[in-house]
């Protein structure tokens, strides 16, 4: 009750956003920029907070969410000059590690995974199984390039090199993104922006994380055994566990036990 009484110096209290999914666009269930904007703000500005800590445990995703969130959470840092405390549980991989680096430390459990800092895309092709039932497949359009990468017909090196293209520019970004964040702390490795994964006490040694620590007695080691903890995360009304809403969850999670998957996680 002391906290609220005035002139009465109450214990730090440490805002806790939990960045925990897939991230996708549009996305309710999973983390986004639209589903944690309010989310985020929230954590910075409720109750005057000593420090932020994130939460993280996200495969990846959309580079440009990862982006987006991690810049809010930046933005908000510098203008309420308050510290961010990186906290990695199961997985901070690829679009997951891009919001790992908005701390200003990353600590992980020995068995964490971090890193793969790479782009991937990944599909389909059924040109052979249309034609061994007889489907033609008839598309138009405007445009030479307007139906690159289509999985129904014969895969062409010209709009694979577009491609790489793409996945080059994104890789820079992920990768000038990551040194901004970690500086000098970065050791000299050369399969470090592979895409290559670590575990949590592998990537301290490459720079990718401070040290072993988890949440609680961590913050508790930083700001007193008697700091007050916050947790912020997106809240789903009861009306939108039903009908449509129900199946895009179905939908989103079967893409993040695919991403899990590729970590050796599910």
């Amino acid at each position: 009750m002391k906290r609220f009484i005035p002139f009465l110096k109450s214990e730090p209290l440490v805002s806790v956003i939990r960045l925990h999914g897939a991230i996708a666009a549009g996305a309710r269930g999973g983390i986004s920029d639209a589903t944690y904007s309010s989310v985020i703000e929230k954590a910075f500005s409720k109750g005057k907070p000593k420090a932020v800590a994130l939460s993280i445990n996200s495969p990846g995703g959309s580079p440009v969410q990862s982006a987006l969130v991690a810049a809010r959470i930046r933005r908000l840092a510098e203008e309420k000059e308050v510290k961010v405390h990186a906290f990695v549980e199961d997985v901070a991989a690829s679009g997951g590690y891009w919001l790992a680096c908005a701390g200003d430390d990353i600590h992980v459990d020995p068995s964490s995974i971090v890193g793969s800092i790479g782009v991937i895309s990944a599909s389909f092709g059924f040109v052979e199984a249309m034609q061994k039932i007889g489907v033609e497949r008839r598309v138009h359009t405007a445009g030479e390039d307007k139906s690159i990468l289509d999985p129904f017909r014969p895969e062409r090196s010209e709009d694979v090199e577009r491609l790489k293209d793409i996945q080059r520019d994104i890789h820079a970004a992920f990768i000038d993104h990551v040194k901004a964040r970690r500086g000098d702390r970065l050791a000299e490795d050369k399969d470090l922006f592979t895409g290559a994964f670590w575990t949590g006490a592998k990537g301290v040694e490459l720079g990718l994380a401070d040290g072993i620590g988890h949440l609680v007695p961590k913050m508790k080691e930083l700001y007193g055994d008697k700091v007050r903890f916050s947790v912020h995360g997106p809240k789903k009304g009861l009306l939108s566990r039903f009908g449509a809403q129900v199946m895009e969850d179905v939908d989103l999670g079967l893409q993040e036990r695919a991403l899990f998957a590729r970590y050796g996680l599910s």
